[in-house]
């Protein structure tokens, strides 16, 4: 593995994934095929030799598992591991929780479509943020409730992922360490779109397959080449 290189992989399937529901920032687990996918994950990438300085994931139970049995495929679980809500999947509003088939039939289909992959199409919002705490969960009790999402675009999602990147992630590429994200389809998306520069109307074609990890190398003035699937 050479120096600069992020990887980046969505959680295994999940059991809303299973089930075709919108999920957002709902924490569900990993479905049996969404462990195995983790672990498939952790072993392509221990077979090509990758070693890892430092991994991001969301505070969702789905992508902190799949790190999980990542790390342990490839016998790296001392790695420090920082977990954010900024790497939370994009938040449905409204839609989490229904099925992406009813939903369809409620609101047409290219409806649905804009709301899933365009860049600017905000889901139906919550009315209040007490939908979205599930219980006072503690994972976002120190989180200003201005800043709780109550549904976004992936713009929306982009303009909370990328912050942490700047900030947070991308300092360690120019440390020349090695980064492993683990989070969602969509907070995926959007920082791809950054790094690869893909315009609002080509990412609406952009899709994450679940436990396939991306490779991004990074030339020495640190701009990300065009990244690659990491397949069998």
């Amino acid at each position: 593995m050479e120096n600069n290189q992020l990887v980046l992989v969505r959680h295994g399937e999940s059991t809303w994934n299973k089930l075709n529901k919108f999920t957002g920032w709902t924490n569900v687990e990993l479905s049996n095929k969404g462990k195995k996918e983790a672990q498939e994950a952790g072993k392509i990438l221990k077979k090509n030799n990758f070693e890892f300085d430092i991994s991001y994931t969301s505070v969702l139970n789905r992508a902190i598992n799949t790190l999980w049995k990542i790390l342990r495929e490839l016998n790296q679980c001392w790695i420090p591991v920082k977990k954010t809500w900024y790497l939370n999947e994009r938040h449905y509003g409204k839609l989490q929780g229904l099925s992406k088939l009813e939903t369809n039939l409620k609101y047409g289909k290219e409806q649905v479509k804009k709301w899933r992959r365009s860049f600017k199409a905000i889901p139906p919002k919550l009315k209040t943020i007490k939908n979205l705490l599930l219980e006072n969960s503690k994972k976002y009790e120190k989180l200003n409730c201005h800043h709780i999402p109550v549904s976004e675009s992936l713009e929306l999602t982009l303009n909370r992922v990328l912050p942490y990147w700047n900030n947070k992630i991308f300092p360690n590429i120019k440390n020349k360490k090695n980064v492993l994200i683990v989070a969602h389809g969509n907070s995926l998306r959007a920082l791809i779109k950054y790094l690869s520069n893909i315009n609002n109307n080509e990412i609406i074609n952009l899709y994450i397959p679940n436990g396939i990890p991306i490779i991004y190398n990074f030339d020495k003035k640190l701009c990300p080449i065009k990244y690659y699937f990491l397949k069998k």
